[in-house]
């Protein structure tokens, strides 16, 4: 699969990957913005409100049975965060024309309907429908609401928004409670009308479709787009070393019978110049999978945690180690987990545990190449790191990275923040998690 990329508007870019493999393509049209707390929770709300309706098909009924006509095409309102980017935007899965009857095809008619939800969204007097707004604003404060109820998750993003607090990595992509409140019909239209105008937007397609003929058919889509000064100053600031010389540390208490501990670390300077392959295979030997020294020798020789694993986040240079323990073990799995890290600086990393990380991490890229959705979020992220490469290509790159790069990467990590969510000394019905 090779990719190509062309500027089809003024800031609109297509990025075309040409594939047979699947009977099924897809299209995305992305907003990029710079994540920001007095926007990101109406970048978060609007593309559920536009995807109520458009002009031509108002409201969720006529959308739903113009996709059935579509022969089951679905459109979907997204929302990312990549490093410091906020992603608002749509995804379609879109039936390939050879698999339809002889002489239908839906391409054209699918991409002009998820480009209409963008530029000609279902209005009254130039302004989005109170109704709409009011509707999406309830269920987006109950999703950002239920966010306790997973409390590993919770947890990970406490320790996020605590090690990032003055730094827009800190902002959480779906805004906060108070800010998503705080939106009403009118306030949003405005703020729409200027995204639309500076934003720029990235298409992507991964289908049969041929590049001139997907090029031209969002071309001719998106002729209407309100276009001014596109807004290229946004990127992720990447913080190399930790904020203090020793670890900042945040506690909370809930009605938990298991603790959370979540330690977030900076990558350090291989940050400068960073090798994605050699990061991702770091991840796997410390803590990313079965075979981790955390799975293997915190969780399971030591017994001192239900789970760990550590997250890695490339485009912001930041990793977390999660995991499940009992309020008695804080101090000693929290040393343990160092201790590991500290390991693997030193190249105490056996052939077995590189070869099976490297299997693990290029398995998974590999992967991607089955899933029209992967390969899309793939390669957005590819294209705001300022990278051209494939999965392949970096699974390929993943099969020469040797225990020294490893070695060198950890080396210079550092731990920033430590956080412990502890019970509140009251019972608790939460299950133990594994």
């Amino acid at each position: 699969m090779e990719i190509t990329r062309r500027e089809i508007l003024n800031g609109v870019w297509l990025n075309h990957l040409h594939s047979d493999k699947f009977k099924t393509a897809c299209a995305s049209l992305t907003l990029l913005t710079q994540l920001d707390r007095e926007t990101a929770a109406m970048n978060a709300l609007l593309p559920p409100v536009l995807h109520r309706g458009t002009a031509d098909y108002p409201d969720m009924e006529a959308l739903s049975a113009r996709l059935d006509e579509l022969y089951g095409t679905a459109i979907e309102p997204t929302i990312r965060r990549i490093g410091e980017i906020q992603c608002p935007g749509f995804f379609a899965s879109i039936p390939e024309d050879e698999f339809l009857p002889k002489g239908e095809s839906v391409l054209q008619s699918a991409i002009e309907l998820m480009c209409s939800m963008l530029i000609s969204p279902n209005t009254r007097g130039g302004l989005l429908l109170p109704q709409y707004v009011d509707d999406e604003r309830e269920k987006l404060l109950d999703l950002i609401r239920s966010r306790i109820n997973d409390k590993i998750g919770y947890s990970v993003w406490r320790c996020i928004e605590s090690m990032c607090c003055f730094e827009p990595y800190g902002i959480n992509k779906l805004g906060s409670e108070e800010d998503v409140s705080n939106i009403r019909y009118k306030k949003l239209s405005k703020y729409y009308r200027e995204l639309l105008q500076t934003s720029p937007i990235e298409l992507f397609y991964c289908g049969r479709a041929d590049a001139d003929k997907v090029a031209d058919i969002f071309r001719d889509a998106l002729a209407t787009l309100p276009r001014a000064e596109i807004n290229y100053d946004i990127g992720t600031e990447v913080r190399m070393n930790s904020v203090e010389e020793q670890p900042r540390y945040v506690e909370e208490e809930l009605d938990v019978s298991q603790g959370k501990l979540v330690m977030g670390f900076r990558l350090g300077d291989c940050m400068d110049e960073p090798d994605k392959a050699a990061l991702n295979v770091f991840n796997a030997i410390f803590g990313s999978g079965t075979n981790s020294k955390l799975f293997v020798n915190v969780r399971e020789k030591k017994s001192l945690c239900y789970f760990a694993s550590s997250i890695l986040d490339v485009h912001k240079g930041v990793a977390f180690v999660a995991s499940g323990i009992d309020f008695d073990n804080f101090e000693v799995t929290r040393d343990e987990i160092l201790a590991q890290l500290a390991a693997v600086a030193r190249g105490e990393i056996s052939d077995e545990e590189l070869s099976s990380a490297k299997a693990c991490v290029a398995s998974d890229l590999r992967s991607a190449l089955d899933s029209p959705g992967e390969l899309e979020g793939f390669y957005l992220g590819q294209i705001l790191d300022g990278l051209d490469f494939g999965p392949q290509e970096l699974a390929c790159l993943v099969e020469d990275v040797s225990k020294e790069d490893v070695a060198a990467i950890a080396a210079g990590v550092e731990c920033d923040l430590i956080y412990f969510l502890k019970g509140s000394g009251e019972s608790a019905d939460e299950a133990e998690e594994e």
